[in-house]
């Protein structure tokens, strides 16, 4: 039995060794994450705690999980990436019962060989002391032990528990509503259902409070976490350059996509912000099209390219719409301009002080004096779909990243992006049916204007055009015809 703890113990050291090397040595310190913890302390209502989860492991299908990803939150102020764990901050100072004082906590999941083998490396309580700085850090079965009076604190605060299914109360058929259905037509013995509308109990638990502390807190990024923004967004800006100058008509949207999430890797990024949008044609008229899956792309179409890649936690968001010809046709070039003219004139007012409001008014004024023109609407103040979205929002750790929604302030990391959709069937001339464009870039909110982040992919249609003309580096890079038989 010594012998068998010996070598549980030896395979520990191995690990924690093993993972030293093999990770790369340019994440945010755990300096950074401790001042994170203090600001949000300077913030909380006096006599409160702000508890914190990770985010749970959800399932893809059978005993195949999907690739876990932290709370952004909980990663914000610890820098760790594993589930199963709980993070408690304190506004005022606690006393244990050995008498040693702290002010925040976490029980992370502990150090196991056997599930390190099968889901990789841990870095149990030990490894969060150590590497993330936390000194109050226990195994998560001690939480149970955890001797807390939470009744003795005016404000209890943490963030809203949601299902897997996640109850939507504008929606009578969602995953929810479609559970709580079967229930009742089988005569599930639970004979009630517990709704949103359920009055909330008269205690200590505030589940409002942290959402515009952490905004205010996140919106505004440091010096650190611009660096982190900035190689994502490279990262982001060499993919759409590569498109631009391997694409082919011929070639699949789901072929397009590989191309920029290959770039994304080449250059070390972690994942995607989000799910890849890669829409040719007609498709491209689908603001959130996911399936990517066109099979052969038209020389006569556009294709809508937005994607992101994450660089340890930090997203970038940027959209290109480029002529697969690689020349624009007139109707195509009248739409990109037009699109592009309404990104500027939101260019021209972003500095701080700016209203958020004011700069996607700029964009959707621009853009309907445009289509009066073009006569595709018959008059300016014409309600439409051919701009159903905002132009902008923040991004960080969360590609719609927390932050506050009323003036721009400096530090702030922001997209704009307006859009023109003019589907199939649409009521303008056909001509115009099936030209969907987006143009979306990073920018930085200076002291007295702006930091166009994503600068590095061409934006105009001259300077698109002129990068479609140059050779890629995946030109010869030709697979065999997977469809003939042998």
């Amino acid at each position: 039995m010594r012998l068998l703890a010996v070598i549980l113990v030896s395979l520990l050291i191995f690990q924690a060794q093993a993972q030293e090397s093999d990770m790369p040595g340019d994440f945010l310190s755990k300096a950074f994450y401790k001042e994170r913890r203090q600001k949000l302390r300077e913030n909380l209502p006096p006599n409160s705690v702000a508890v914190f989860f990770a985010n749970p492991v959800r399932n893809r299908s059978n005993d195949v999980d999907y690739l876990y990803h932290q709370d952004p939150d909980f990663y914000y102020l610890t820098g760790y990436k594993e589930a199963n764990s709980l993070l408690m901050i304190f506004k005022d100072s606690q006393v244990s019962t050995n008498g040693a004082r702290y002010d925040e906590i976490i029980f992370v999941q502990p150090r196991d060989v056997q599930a390190e083998l099968w889901t990789g490396r841990r870095l149990g309580d030990s490894g969060v002391k150590d590497k993330l700085g936390l000194d109050q850090a226990f195994n998560n079965a001690e939480f149970k032990r955890y001797n807390i009076d939470f009744s003795k604190f005016a404000a209890v605060l943490f963030f809203d528990f949601h299902d897997d299914i996640r109850n939507d109360p504008r929606d009578s058929a969602d995953m929810y509503d479609l559970v709580a259905q079967f229930k009742s037509k089988v005569n599930y013995p639970e004979k009630k259902i517990a709704t949103l509308a359920m009055e909330p109990q008269k205690n200590n638990l505030d589940m409002k409070g942290l959402y515009p502390i952490m905004a205010s807190l996140r919106g505004i990024k440091t010096r650190e976490e611009l660096e982190m923004i900035r190689k994502a967004v490279r990262i982001s800006c060499a993919s759409q350059v590569e498109v631009m100058k391997a694409i082919k008509p011929g070639m699949s949207e789901r072929e397009v996509e590989g191309i920029h999430e290959y770039v994304f890797k080449k250059y070390q990024a972690e994942d995607l912000g989000y799910p890849s949008i890669v829409g040719a044609g007609h498709n491209g008229c689908i603001l959130h099209y996911e399936e990517n899956y066109k099979p052969s792309i038209s020389n006569k179409e556009l294709i809508l390219m937005d994607l992101g890649a994450e660089f340890h936690g930090y997203s970038a968001d940027i959209t290109r719409t480029i002529p697969v010809s690689g020349t624009f046709s007139n109707e195509q070039k009248q739409i990109y301009e037009l699109v592009l003219k309404a990104q500027e004139e939101a260019m021209k007012i972003c500095k701080p002080g700016t209203p958020f409001r004011d700069l996607h008014l700029a964009t959707r004024d621009a853009i309907n004096k445009g289509l009066k023109e073009l006569g595709i609407i018959q008059n300016e103040s014409e309600k439409h779909r051919y701009y159903p979205h905002g132009c902008c929002h923040h991004i960080g750790l969360d590609v719609h990243d927390r932050g506050g929604r009323d003036k721009l302030e400096e530090n702030m990391v922001i997209t704009i992006e307006p859009g023109i959709y003019i589907p199939e069937n649409a009521a303008c001339d056909k001509k115009w049916w099936g030209i969907g464009v987006r143009i979306e870039d990073d920018y930085v909110v200076t002291k007295d204007g702006y930091e166009l982040l994503s600068i590095s992919a061409p934006r105009t249609v001259k300077d698109i055009e002129a990068m479609m003309k140059l050779p890629s580096a995946l030109d010869d890079f030709v697979l065999p015809d997977l469809d003939k038989k042998n």
